[in-house]
Formats: structure tokens, C-alpha cells, sequence
């Protein structure tokens, strides 16, 4: 769904420029907080040290998952907008600023989303999609049990939401600021309904990988802060807390590191070889601007001859070594600049700042 230059006229992109940067700014303060780590009395725990890699981890996860579009209609596809999964592993207001970094990456690099329009894209993919998802996502887990199940349940429909309200979202603002004059009935119907569509999709990816986490490190997942009560034993009669052992910090650390090697790994190869097998059909924002016209003026990417444009490496002809190439290298650029954005933040937040939320003491 990333927005061209040229769809939307300039008084409103400039517009969506502004909503957007308050919105990374407002962004920037919420996530001091979620990347002062949460810990337990013995130190173990996601660990402040250890939050800003993390982080940048989801940001290049998110880029390497985006290059696989997925057929979803007779000459669709969609890819994850990554906003539900984003907020659901490391918390809202950090996956605002992951979404961000995708999307400024993609746009410098790849030429993948107008520079004008980048306002438009935080405020569509970004804000809309980690807010819709995790309003949703925290009022489920406030009525379902408080089981693992849940929270995987619950990641499910909050990205399934996410991405037909991104649509909505996109609809308004082309209403108001389209440089075509088409029938906003009709956009927005085409968009609402391929994006449905595209959301099952999401929704699958969304739960797959908050599931897997939470299978091995519950306590690395912001959503899951919170969600478990202690084991009870019965003693005398009476129900009381069992006691819990935490693990030490040397061990929690090199958990989350074999963790992050192995996102790592997975984001290379899904962005270095898979990408290459994936649906070449435009996706849904595309389909519907070429079927309803909205595309009529479109402007040349500002970044159209970088060297990584069109996710391609320059004068490499082999187009499966280029393709990989470029997404390999998408994703190292992305884990760097989103670590040391997300280093920078945690660096500025108060000592006495308070933690983000309670440690998981025992998995979910």
C-alpha cells in the first residue's frame, strides 16, 4: 500500500507530512519507555541492553516480509504492512518508529513509496495500522482468557483489522486531496474489499510470528507483559503462589542473542531468496489505482535511479543474484539504522524512568 508521488496533491501531502512527524515525535517519548526493558528482581528479562536491537530486529524482519507479496485475487497480491506485528512484539509507540524506518528506507533506497507522499505512508502503514491493531488487541485480551492461546488469537484479528482500516484511512485522505477525480464510493469499495483480503494474509503472518515467540521467550514480547499469574500450589488447603525461578542474566542474554541471530538470518533469507519467488502481481493499492484510474498522475520517484531502485542492484544483470543482493542489503541497512535510532531513544530516557511493564515470569 505504499503511496506514490502524485496520488495525493501537495497542500495535503504536506499536510500528512506534518500529522506524521508529530506523530513519530509523540512516537519518540512513548518509546523511551518501551525500550527501558523490563526486568525482574534478579536482573533477567528483556533487559534495557538488550531492547534497542530488538527493535531494529522487527524493523528489518518487517522489510524482509514486505518483499513478499502473496496472491490474494485473479491478478492481485498484497504484502504485510507489519504495523499489528510491530506494535504486538516491542509496543505501540516503537512500532511507529519501526514502521517509520521501513518505510524511509524504502523510500530512499528503493524508490518504493514517494518521497512527497512519505507523510501519507507514515500515517497510512504506520500510525493507523500499530494503533487500530493494538486498541484492538489489548481490548481482546481483556475479555478472552489469559492463556497463550489468546494472545495469539488476539494478534490474529487485530492485523486482520489493521490493514482494511489502513485502506479506509487512505480513502479519506484521497477524498480529500486526490489529484483524479473519481468517485470516492468506488475507491473506497475496490480498496476495503481486495484490503479484507490482504488482511487474512497479514492476520496469518501477524500470529505465525507472535506465536513463535512467545513459544520460547514470552518476556520478549511487550503484548505478553502482563498477561500470566502465578502458579498456585495447594498447601494446608489453601491455594498459594508457587515459587518461580528466574533466569540469570547471562542466560537471558544469550537467549535474546541467539534470538536476534537467528531473526536476523531468517530476514536475510526470506528478503535474499525467497523474495525472488514472489507474486510479481501488483498489490492492492496498485490494482485498484490502475482499474479506477487513480494512478492517472503519477510522478517519477525522486529516487528512480538509485542504484537499488525497483529492489534491483544497478548493472547486475541476473535478475535472482540482483534481487537478492538488494534485499540482503535492505535488510543490513534497515537493523542498522533502526538499532541505532532505537539505541539513540533508550539513550535519552530519564534513570527513573519506569519500566514498561511487569516481566513474564512464566510463559503464556
Amino acid at each position: 500500500m505504499h503511496v506514490p508521488d502524485g496520488f495525493i496533491d501537495a497542500p495535503v501531502s504536506a499536510v500528512a507530512g506534518v500529522v506524521a512527524a508529530g506523530a513519530v515525535a509523540v512516537s519518540l517519548r512513548g518509546a523511551r519507555r518501551e525500550l527501558g526493558g523490563a526486568s525482574g528482581a534478579s536482573g533477567a528479562g528483556t533487559g534495557a541492553e538488550r531492547t534497542a536491537p530488538l527493535a531494529g530486529l522487527v524493523a528489518a524482519f518487517i522489510f524482509a516480509v514486505q518483499m513478499l507479496n502473496f496472491p490474494v485475487a485473479a491478478g492481485t497480491s498484497g504484502h504485510l504492512l507489519g504495523g499489528a506485528l510491530a506494535a504486538i512484539l516491542v509496543g505501540p509507540w516503537t512500532g511507529v518508529l519501526c514502521i517509520s524506518v521501513v518505510l524511509l528506507m524504502q523510500g530512499v533506497l528503493f524508490a518504493d513509496g514517494g518521497l512527497s507522499a512519505l507523510g501519507v505512508n507514515v500515517v497510512v502503514m504506520g500510525v493507523t495500522t500499530t494503533v487500530v491493531a493494538y486498541a484492538l488487541f489489548r481490548l481482546l485480551l481483556g475479555v478472552l482468557p489469559r492463556t497463550r492461546r489468546s494472545l495469539t488469537a488476539a494478534s490474529f484479528v487485530a492485523a486482520l483489522v489493521s490493514v482494511p482500516a489502513a485502506a479506509c484511512v487512505f480513502t479519506l485522505i484521497y477524498w480529500i486531496g486526490g489529484t483524479t477525480d473519481i468517485p470516492i464510493g468506488k475507491v473506497f469499495t475496490a480498496m476495503v474489499g481486495v484490503h479484507v483480503l490482504i488482511g487474512i494474509g497479514e492476520a496469518v503472518i501477524t500470529a505465525l510470528t507472535v506465536g513463535a515467540v512467545v513459544a520460547v521467550r514470552p518476556d520478549l514480547v511487550h503484548g505478553a507483559r502482563g498477561l500470566t499469574t502465578p502458579l498456585k500450589l495447594r498447601v494446608d488447603g489453601e491455594l498459594v503462589d508457587a515459587p518461580t525461578r528466574q533466569p540469570v542474566a547471562p542466560v537471558a542474554a544469550r537467549s535474546s542473542r541467539r534470538i536476534w541471530i537467528t531473526g536476523l538470518v531468517t530476514a536475510l533469507v526470506l528478503a535474499g531468496f525467497v523474495s525472488f519467488y514472489a507474486s510479481a502481481s501488483p498489490d492492492g493499492l496498485e490494482k485498484v489505482a490502475a482499474d479506477q484510474g487513480i494512478d492517472r498522475k503519477t510522478e517519477e520517484h525522486a529516487a528512480k535511479d538509485s542504484p537499488l531502485a525497483d529492489y534491483g542492484v544497478k548493472d547486475v544483470s541476473n535478475a535472482r543474484i540482483s534481487g537478492g543482493l538488494a534485499g540482503a542489503i535492505g535488510v543490513g541497512a534497515t537493523v542498522v539504522v533502526g538499532t541505532g535510532v532505537f539505541y539513540l531513544v533508550r539513550r535519552r530516557r530519564t534513570p527513573d524512568a519506569p519500566a514498561a511493564g511487569p516481566h513474564v515470569r512464566e510463559p503464556v
